[in-house]
């Protein structure tokens, strides 16, 4: 028979767990929040903010026309209008930046692979880092699609941030079925930067368990391996289909 205390110490657990269990699932929901309002900013920063810039764009061009058919005392409004346009144009690259990062259109419109193709190209570009990158096709919902998109832009991120790298490998198959085990689409990136000892920066940390949280939600995987000085490889796992 168990003792008072034996009971007590069982309560307190289940009430861990149930605790545990709540934390989990509300910062599932602090999750699916957050990407159903990046996708609301993105459409107003789409809709309003770029029909505002683009009036105002096709104003300054109207008025630039005017000017260069005026005598040369119209140079100086003139040399203003340019460079006012420039800013425009400027801001209007801003804004598909932003917009994209909220809401990666590429990602929708175009499908997984040149989305993960683009995000690629663009940290190399950006980085300067030896990227090789061999994708294949696979199966995946639309959800889990963009957990795996999410999933390399953090990666890409802390690479750039916290890996002092100077080679990136990115690779995506799927791993055939093994009974238990079912088949798995797997995202691997693998680097050759310094590693960690013990554990990652904070700002990496808190990127690794928002991604964990994401990867979990949708039945999947998260795995690190990054010994000190050995670099890092990342691999992603989620259930085809």
């Amino acid at each position: 028979m168990k003792t008072r205390a034996q009971r007590r110490l069982a309560q307190l657990e289940a009430l861990v767990q149930q605790r545990t269990a709540q934390l989990a699932e509300l910062s599932l929901h602090l999750q699916s929040a957050r990407e159903d309002e990046r996708q609301r900013l993105a459409g107003d920063l789409h809709d309003e903010l770029g029909a505002l810039l683009t009036s105002a764009k096709l104003d300054t061009a109207r008025i630039q026309a005017r000017l260069r058919q005026q005598p040369p005392d119209a140079a100086v409004a003139l040399e203003r209008l340019d460079h006012l346009s420039a800013t425009l144009n400027s801001v209007i690259a801003l804004k598909r930046r932003i917009i994209e990062d909220l809401r990666p259109s590429a990602l929708i419109h175009l499908g997984l692979l040149p989305a993960l193709q683009g995000l690629c190209q663009d940290f190399a570009d950006s980085s300067g880092l030896q990227l090789c990158s061999a994708l294949q096709p696979v199966t995946l919902s639309p959800a889990r699609q963009l957990v795996l998109y999410r999933a390399l832009q953090q990666a890409l991120s802390n690479v750039a941030q916290h890996a002092a790298a100077q080679h990136l490998e990115v690779r995506l198959l799927t791993l055939a079925a093994t009974a238990p085990e079912p088949a798995w689409v797997e995202l691997s990136v693998q680097d050759d930067g310094r590693g960690f000892s013990g554990t990652p920066e904070r700002s990496a940390s808190f990127g690794l368990l928002a991604m964990r949280l994401r990867i979990e939600a949708e039945q999947g995987q998260l795995l690190l391996h990054a010994p000190a000085g050995e670099g890092c490889r990342l691999q992603v796992r989620l259930p085809v289909g």
